[in-house]
């Protein structure tokens, strides 16, 4: 899970050179008197489509790392199952939109709004974290209650 987050961050600070080399371009610093003002607005909008599209590749990251997140959830006994079920499904929307995204980006949108209850499982593991919280009991405290029921 930690290697797949720690992809999913490289890929995306390298996806962050393509915003800068747009806004390099749409600034026009004096090195890029070369290039005519058009040229440089085409040259800016390639990198702005390659982040998009770098974005797209990152997806797949993005759901990988939910499969074991969600298997740990699962497993866990202190948080709802549901939530574990919920974020595996996540990591299988991520996966199946990142390809649609880079092979048949005409069907991405419609794919998205069908896949959006999907991806709401990290929305719902952050909520029940920030309100309810992971209720784990102490080894003495489990210990007590046992040998009370």
């Amino acid at each position: 899970m930690l290697g797949f987050v720690l992809v999913s961050a490289a890929v995306g600070f390298l996806n962050t050179l393509n915003s800068i080399a747009a806004f390099i371009l749409f600034r026009g610093a004096d090195f890029l008197n070369v290039f005519e003002q058009a040229q440089r607005n085409a040259l800016g909008m390639l990198f702005l489509r390659l982040h998009s599209q770098g974005n797209f590749i990152n997806e797949i990251f993005w759901g990988l790392w939910l499969f074991p997140f969600g298997l740990l959830v699962f497993r866990s006994g202190f948080l709802p199952r549901i939530i574990g079920v919920w974020l595996m499904i996540n990591c299988v929307a991520w996966l199946v939109l990142s390809p649609i995204a880079l092979f048949a980006l005409s069907y991405y949108d419609a794919a998205f709004r069908f896949a959006q209850p999907f991806l709401f499982g990290e929305l719902a593991i952050m909520l029940w974290l920030l309100i309810k919280g992971a209720k784990v009991t102490s080894p003495a405290r489990a210990a007590a209650q046992l040998k009370t029921a």
